[in-house]
């Protein structure tokens, strides 16, 4: 609106100036030097509200994160403590590059590791989406040496009483603290998500308000939106902006609808970056081509359009497998089967196109595209023998059928990957997102799908419309059958409610538009402001005495190479601090893995001691771990660990179970510690 006004100033001046005689080219010229000044000016204020959008997110989850744990004041051990499960294993490589002689050793040890999986040596690189770690361990490293070389003071220290007879720790803080210089980067860099959401809800609604809409609906709905705040080192914390800046450039390559080497480049780069950085980067971008080829079978988007995107996306996942190392599960993923069908069908197209009838081609291509990247993804499974994500397909047979195996449970089983729960519904609805989200999506398809019965031609510039309603759509049906999956569906959400602001679509609302958007913000922020405030409220600080002592014991009275197993989560935090060879550990997606700690939870199981005793010498482990909850914790009905075992192993199922016994009368094995929470045996 403000552009259009001094567009018409300048009009008028142009016609003012040449009524008296003056020089019309030199009139043009001036007009065209403010037009410039005043587009630069639009385009500096967009970019200042991005940032600050993103300067806020970070400081929100900062504050959070401080709030629940009290950084600040816990020692190094402390906070390493808190990085459970997954969490400690990423952080641990992180450490490895930090303390490593130099930064070649760092990489050399990470490339070359035999802690991780004991006996056998893996390249973690490859295995667990590092780059991360890599890049923010070789910059702490540059930090660090900057620092020392102009002497500058990067962190302070001082001791804290911690009370409940307790010993006192040292506690630093100030990016010159490994842990603290990490955190700091995760938080920085997902400020960039608001950015973004800000930026994608004004390209899509092609309004600066509607740039607002989304954003404000992220922080008002911000504990449904992520988790960073609470799990920092996870992979989604560093591939999620990404992937949101490559679904901005897909929606701005599909608005524009025609070829752009510079799109294609940058398309490439993001979509290379998110591989490297998360393993289900490839699940999401499979959602992504989908969501784009039915766009393009309702004719929305041109082939050469199309055909530049999956070309791109191919590059890139060649690209990524190269640069992971040859990771098999690249080449075998349902990303890489539905690129090449989906191309196949794009070649075809106008073949296609001679029926006329255009219920039978989508049936037809709807069809081939499912049949086909199945059957692709088999056949290639089957040639390079891979079945890490075999797990998958059984989560997935789970949530429809009674189907039920040991590593499914262990999924199933974790809130995270339960269906979606009744109370995000509620809060997502209080908030008036959810219903906003769902009224603008309805509003869409009647309007988009009625402009094209009565004109009978196409408005392509609806593809980039489509594409997001097709894109919300299946992270909608991912959130629902995965909670985990939220961080996908509510930001999108968030998106899709931008384009109430959009004149082009809701014009017709009349000049009371904006009037009614600011509305709806308000609105909106009633509850949204709540739900900022409780985030705010939640107040704690970490300690885990218990598991404190373990690690000092370990650390103490073992041998450094001696291998240990036991329960996931408590593995990654025994390798982190303690630097002990484990036998398994959480990042549960390698096929031999998930077989390794299977053997190892035969701990839980109804087997006799004697047997379980075996097992576990043929993994190699010196010392077993184990944790009271795991042995006594009441779990809901079918998902204690002995339940998992009661479908595996059912001639034992009249058995009492190993564990609890184990605590009392551990022989075999030998016991050397126990406290509160943990013991620790010797094979």
């Amino acid at each position: 609106m403000v552009f259009q006004l001094a567009e018409h100033f300048l009009l008028w001046f142009y016609g003012f100036w040449q009524e008296r005689g003056r020089n019309p080219l030199f009139c043009l010229l001036i007009f065209k030097k403010r037009k410039q000044n005043l587009f630069s000016l639009s385009l500096f204020f967009l970019i200042f509200s991005a940032m600050f959008c993103g300067a806020l997110n970070s400081y929100h989850q900062y504050v959070l994160f401080e709030n629940y744990r009290h950084f600040s004041h816990l020692s190094t051990l402390e906070r390493e403590m808190t990085f459970r499960t997954e969490m400690g294993l990423y952080y641990s490589y992180f450490k490895t590059i930090v303390e490593s002689k130099s930064i070649s050793e760092g990489l050399h040890n990470i490339m070359y590791n035999n802690l991780t999986e004991y006996p056998s040596t893996i390249n973690t690189l490859k295995r667990f989406n590092l780059y991360p770690e890599v890049i923010l361990g070789i910059g702490y490293r540059f930090f660090v040496n900057i620092a020392q070389r102009f002497q500058i003071n990067i962190k302070q220290c001082w001791t804290v009483s911690r009370g409940d007879d307790l010993p006192p720790v040292e506690s630093c803080e100030g990016l010159g603290e490994p842990a603290y210089f990490y955190i700091t980067a995760v938080f920085l860099w997902n400020g960039l998500v608001s950015g973004l959401i800000f930026l994608y809800g004004k390209m899509l609604s092609n309004s600066f308000l509607g740039g607002i809409l989304a954003v404000s609906g992220f922080f008002f709905n911000h504990g449904e939106a992520t988790r960073v705040q609470w799990t920092p080192p996870l992979r989604e914390s560093f591939a999620y902006p990404i992937l949101l800046a490559q679904m901005l450039m897909i929606t701005k390559t599909l608005r524009d609808n025609r070829k752009s080497w510079s799109n294609f480049l940058i398309i490439s780069i993001l979509t290379i970056i998110s591989i490297l950085f998360w393993q289900f980067s490839q699940f999401v971008l499979l959602t992504q081509i989908m969501a784009i080829f039915v766009t393009y079978m309702l004719g929305y988007v041109a082939t050469e359009t199309l055909q530049m995107i999956i070309i791109s996306e191919m590059c890139s996942l060649l690209i990524s497998y190269v640069l992971m190392f040859g990771n098999e599960m690249l080449l075998t993923s349902f990303f890489a089967s539905t690129l090449l069908i989906s191309y196949f069908l794009s070649v075809i197209n106008e073949s296609l196109m001679k029926f006329k009838v255009p219920v039978f081609i989508w049936i037809f291509q709807l069809l081939t595209l499912l049949v086909g990247s199945f059957s692709i993804k088999l056949a290639v499974s089957f040639i390079l023998q891979v079945k890490h994500d075999d797990h998958i397909l059984n989560i997935l047979k789970s949530k429809f059928t009674s189907y039920k195996d040991f590593h499914t449970l262990l999924y199933t089983c974790a809130a995270e990957f339960d269906f979606m729960d009744f109370e995000t519904i509620i809060i997502l609805s209080k908030t008036l997102l959810l219903p906003s989200a769902i009224a603008t999506v309805i509003c869409l398809a009647f309007q988009i799908f009625g402009r094209r019965y009565k004109k009978y031609k196409l408005d392509m510039s609806d593809g980039a419309v489509m594409y997001n309603v097709f894109q919300l759509g299946a992270f909608s049906l991912a959130a629902i059958l995965v909670m985990r999956l939220k961080l996908f569906f509510t930001p999108h959400l968030c998106i899709a409610t931008s384009m109430l602001a959009s004149v082009e679509h809701f014009g017709g609302i009349g000049r009371y538009q904006n009037a009614l958007v600011v509305l709806l913000i308000a609105a909106t922020g009633i509850e949204g402001l709540r739900n900022v405030q409780s985030q705010r409220q939640v107040i704690g600080e970490y300690s885990n005495p218990a598991l404190e002592e373990l690690l000092e014991w370990v650390s103490l009275n073992t041998p450094a190479d001696s291998a240990f197993a036991g329960p996931m989560p408590t593995m990654a935090n025994l390798m982190l601090s303690t630097g002990r060879p484990i036998v398994n550990h959480p990042h549960y997606e390698d096929a031999g893995l998930r077989e390794r700690t299977k053997k190892v939870y035969t701990l839980f199981s109804r087997k006799p001691a004697q047997e379980v005793h075996r097992i576990l010498q043929s993994t190699g482990a010196r010392y077993v771990v184990l944790e009271r909850r795991w042995c006594f914790g009441q779990t809901r009905e079918g998902c204690r660990m002995v339940d998992a075992w009661d479908l595996e192993d059912p001639e034992n199922a009249d058995r009492e179970p190993l564990c609890p016994s184990l605590f009392v009368r551990p022989q075999p094995f030998r016991p050397l510690f126990r406290n509160s929470e943990y013991a620790v045996l010797q094979l």
